[in-house]
């Protein structure tokens, strides 16, 4: 007679995943703003909330730098990328960070693994000054390969400041990025495998790092850095440069009518960005539609802010430049 079958028989094992949660809870009690109610592992996570005004909600992931991540056998950044994908939008939006959620799902629960994809994702929320308040965790064997998972991203933030609209004349000022952030890694991944690169070796590109190391380096986390600058009543406008790059993103933070030229010589662009691109013989066109090219963020001013605007960015340890201008044409033009 056969014994009789378990859940851990089809590939799912509840006491890894009660193991699982058990390390999540300390993990996301650091990052507990005063309004959380409870803690992880109820049904659903509590956050008290009376405030006027407009809340913002966002999703994102992370791409197929999962993959990246993966296949160097490093876990512990990916989730700082999770967190600032979304909060970098609500930032974008004018929005505070309150709390954060992520989804994650995987072929064999891992204890180990889930423990470090989630320590990035409390280092990403103590640098935005948001609450883990929550998520799930899905072993899905029939689904996803014993070693790979995806990841999905919530954030709620509030609305913390409306600003002016852009005028033509404005200034268009770019915060630094720390490489490729979180786009593009299916063309990335796709040069790697057609030059036979190694992600273990080194680069001259790469510098101290390898190859994997360098292409995990996590998204920068703007939100601090834009809070201070909202204080100061200087911003016309913010934008994230994710995946469409600076052409598609741009003008999301114009209005009707507008556009930008913006001088590609007043920024230097990552050497790892352009050797990327001799790699893959990419044109400038579509280098500029795929990656940030440097820049994660970028802010409008006016003239006479711009000054003030680059010191405070450089106050908090970025790299910025003044490295266009918002004209009355729409459109965005690479000069």
């Amino acid at each position: 007679m056969s014994k009789p079958l378990t859940y851990r028989d089809a590939g799912v094992d509840i006491g890894r995943g009660a193991e699982a949660v058990r390390r999540i809870k300390p993990l996301a009690a650091l990052t507990h703003r005063a309004e959380v109610t409870g803690e992880i592992g109820g049904f659903a996570g509590g956050f008290r909330w009376s405030q006027p005004g407009t809340l913002l909600a966002g999703a994102d992931g992370v791409g197929s730098k999962l993959l990246v991540a993966q296949a160097v056998g490093r876990h512990d950044t990916i989730g700082v990328d999770l967190v600032a994908m979304n909060v970098n939008d609500i930032a974008a939006s004018g929005g505070e960070p309150l709390f954060f959620l992520d989804y994650i799902a995987i072929g064999r629960l891992d204890p180990d693994r889930i423990e470090q994809i989630v320590s990035g994702v409390v280092r990403g929320c103590q640098e935005s000054g948001c609450t883990l308040l929550g998520g799930e965790t899905a072993e899905m064997p029939d689904i996803y390969s014993a070693d790979g998972y995806d990841l999905a991203g919530f954030c709620v933030g509030q609305q913390s400041v409306s600003l002016p609209s852009p005028d033509p004349g404005d200034r268009i000022i770019g915060l630094a990025s720390s490489g490729f952030h979180s786009n593009g890694y299916a063309l990335l991944r796709h040069i790697v495998g057609m030059q036979h690169l190694d992600w273990q070796a080194h680069y001259p590109a790469t510098g101290t790092q390898t190859l994997g190391e360098a292409l995990l380096t996590p998204t920068v986390i703007y939100v601090k850095v834009l809070q201070e600058l909202w204080k100061r009543n200087t911003l016309h406008g913010m934008a994230h440069i994710t995946g469409g790059g600076i052409v598609e993103n741009l003008p999301r933070t114009l209005v009707a009518g507008q556009g930008a030229v913006i001088d590609r010589s007043r920024w230097e662009v990552p050497p790892l960005v352009r050797w990327f691109q001799e790699m893959g013989k990419i044109s400038d066109a579509e280098m500029f539609r795929t990656f940030n090219m440097g820049l994660g963020m970028m802010v409008v001013a006016p003239p006479q802010a711009v000054s003030e605007v680059l010191q405070v960015i450089r106050e908090f340890s970025l790299n910025a430049w003044d490295v266009g201008e918002v004209v009355d044409t729409p459109g965005v033009v690479l000069a």
